[in-house]
């Protein structure tokens, strides 16, 4: 046998250990997260978990629920139901965007009447996800409106975003890694827009990813 060989079946035999080890769940909160799409949101928040070395037996992050926010909140409440036969889910993350979506407050009141009470949360950002990694750049309480020209507001925003990611494309990988140096002054940003917001009775722009980010850092 090459030596090949056994370096793929030592590297296979190892990734097969580490997998065992995550499955058993960590003394922490197990905790679900649940994106719209299967891209970007997902991505990112699976790639803050490993670089975190948070267990995988603990913080679920799904994203194959489609795209309008009530639809993510639908799928928080399946899964989490699922999971009640086994250990519940301390808490369950909804993470969704209000861009154009008609069901944007409907997903926020679902969220609030949900059951139990203080289990579910929503991550919503507007106009979209692409606004806290925006943050990660430059502090700005610029409203985005999908009036100019034909593009979207989230179109508008990763314009804005590309000046300092010229090629950033949703679902791009290890983009939490990229910008993982600059996550301090995002979350202080993204505070300081939220208290803006509030001040100025306006949720355009604003997000709270900066509340899961902390949370899961708090876990690690």
């Amino acid at each position: 046998m090459g030596s090949d060989d056994l370096f793929r079946k030592r590297k296979a035999r190892q990734a097969k250990d580490l997998k065992r080890s995550q499955e058993k769940r960590a003394p922490y909160d197990k905790v679900l997260i649940v994106c719209e799409g299967e891209k970007t949101e997902p991505i990112y928040f699976r790639e803050l978990r490993d670089f975190y070395r948070l267990n995988t037996a603990n913080i679920e992050v799904s994203g194959d629920c489609g795209s309008a926010p009530v639809s993510v909140v639908n799928k928080a409440k399946e899964l989490y139901r699922k999971e009640q036969r086994n250990i519940s889910f301390d808490r369950v993350y909804c993470v969704f965007d209000k861009d154009t979506h008609d069901s944007y407050e409907e997903a926020l009141l679902a969220i609030k009447t949900a059951k139990p009470v203080r289990t579910f949360f929503a991550v919503n950002s507007v106009p979209c996800f692409e606004f806290w990694l925006l943050l990660h750049f430059v502090y700005t309480t610029q409203p985005f409106y999908g009036t100019v020209g034909a593009k979207s507001a989230a179109d508008q925003v990763q314009d804005e975003l590309k000046k300092y990611i010229i090629n950033y494309a949703k679902g791009d990988h290890e983009i939490f890694e990229k910008l993982v140096n600059q996550l301090p002054q995002a979350i202080q940003y993204s505070k300081k827009v939220l208290q803006v917001a509030k001040e100025s009775r306006t949720d355009n722009p604003s997000t709270l990813i900066h509340e899961l980010v902390e949370y899961l850092q708090s876990l690690a």
